[in-house]
């Protein structure tokens, strides 16, 4: 059965925006095993950019603060390479936060040091991350379409959001 077929009916509850945001948590569960990956990143890109839910750097600090060491360090990761060390460095030193050698010298963040970044820092990173490359917002999302219970932890208003783009971008195939 396709994905659409098990799923189809409840995202058309969600297509205009406007589905129950506390059932929104249940129903996105039911989404996360049926729809494949794509749809997934493309749905949670658009509710990182959406005007409905917080900014972009809000809602992945807030992810981040739930993700474990190894997501974290993809999260760094990706955001190093976006702006520079010299760059994370300088920010994370604002923060008030340690700066690791491995950021000081360029080399990827291992998990351990990655769990030490506080998810303030990472606001204040994806902030200027997104102003200097607006793709970040779907590498993050690519990476994070295989998390749906990180995902979930955005709320009910992301939720909503992400299920209507997935459900608008599916009836205009």
């Amino acid at each position: 059965m396709d994905w659409m077929q098990q799923v189809g009916g409840l995202l058309n509850t969600y297509a205009n925006g406007s589905g129950d945001q506390t059932r929104a948590v249940s129903d996105f569960d039911d989404v996360a095993r049926a729809a494949p990956r794509d749809a997934m990143r493309t749905g949670l890109a658009d509710a990182f950019r959406s005007s409905q839910t917080p900014p972009f750097a809000s809602m992945l600090s807030q992810i981040f603060g739930q993700s474990g060491g190894t997501q974290r360090a993809s999260v760094l990761n990706a955001l190093i390479s976006t702006l520079g060390p010299a760059l994370v460095s300088r920010v994370l030193s604002q923060r008030g936060a340690a700066v690791p050698p491995q950021i000081q010298s360029g080399q990827a963040v291992a998990p351990e040091v990655a769990e030490q970044i506080p998810p303030d820092a990472v606001e204040a990173l994806a902030r200027e991350a997104e102003q200097k490359d607006p793709s970040i917002v779907e590498r993050i999302s690519d990476f994070y379409a295989d998390q749906p219970a990180l995902i979930k932890t955005l709320g009910g208003a992301a939720l909503v959001v992400a299920m209507a783009k997935i459900a608008q971008a599916q009836t205009r195939k």
